[in-house]
């Protein structure tokens, strides 16, 4: 099974780049995050036509996420008990044969002590409830997503320049390894013990071409599925397509292949 999970940053001003995607991956889920559309502006015809089902949790303007599924996606669940943010759309699950997926667009946070960190906090606190009450780490399960976090100093181009900065702050590392002490692995360090590679530069100041970048795209897995893993790699040929356009996705798609 291949896997692939991408912050659109927008899927209708990016339907063709993301029907381009399934064409040239052709994997079997695509997990999309930041769609910032309405569950009635989705492109399921477009997408069904491209031969995938579609399961989406949108809002306007902001937020959203899918699942695309070459086979149906049972089990689905949108959003999860206990949010904070309800009214976010930021969390759909689902299962595809006998593997449980859940796709997440982390809150971002801002800037540390801010509002809006603390909410990413009990945001993350709530997530990880709802995964040990929902899951068993026995459980063939993929979490996924834009994780607004690097989850160490190895994901980040410049450690130093990013020292405590959103997304790097010892804060929010340790609410990452909450997750992978309950049962979960990051996959790709599996394959590739860094530094890097980058998933997101920033559109500004030359960053994709000067290498400033970071990791905070994660494919994260139970034990089933880490003995199951065998390649995640980034597509930075679709992140390098995005420089001479004028509203790009800041990130690039992550692809991770398990064996059957």
């Amino acid at each position: 099974m291949k896997l692939i999970t991408w912050n659109v940053n927008s899927l209708r001003a990016r339907l063709e780049r993301t029907l381009g995607v399934l064409d040239r991956h052709a994997p079997d889920v695509l997990a999309l995050q930041e769609t910032k559309c309405t569950d009635d502006q989705f492109p399921f015809q477009e997408l069904e036509a491209a031969g995938y089902h579609a399961v989406h949790h949108g809002q306007p303007k902001y937020n959203g996420v899918a699942l695309l599924s070459r086979e149906p996606v049972d089990d689905v669940r949108r959003g999860f008990p206990g949010d904070p943010a309800p009214d976010m759309a930021r969390v759909v699950g689902g299962r595809v044969g006998d593997l449980h997926l859940l796709n997440c667009y982390v809150v971002n946070g801002q800037a540390p002590g801010s509002d809006k960190f603390a909410l990413k906090m009990r945001w993350l606190d709530a997530l990880r409830d709802h995964l040990a009450s929902a899951y068993d780490p026995s459980d063939r399960l993929v979490v996924v997503g834009d994780w607004n976090i690097t989850p160490d100093d190895r994901d980040v181009h410049d450690p130093e320049k990013w020292r405590e900065q959103i997304h790097c702050t010892e804060e929010e590392r340790a609410q990452l390894r909450g997750f992978l002490d309950w049962g979960l692995t990051d996959l790709h360090r599996l394959h590739d013990d860094g530094p890097g590679p980058w998933t997101w530069w920033d559109y500004r100041m030359g960053a994709f071409a000067r290498g400033w970048g970071l990791r905070i795209d994660l494919a994260l897995g139970t034990a089933p599925v880490a003995a199951a893993c065998t390649t995640v790699e980034v597509d930075k040929d679709e992140r390098r397509k995005t420089t001479h356009e004028t509203n790009p996705s800041d990130h690039a798609p992550v692809a991770v292949t398990l064996s059957s």
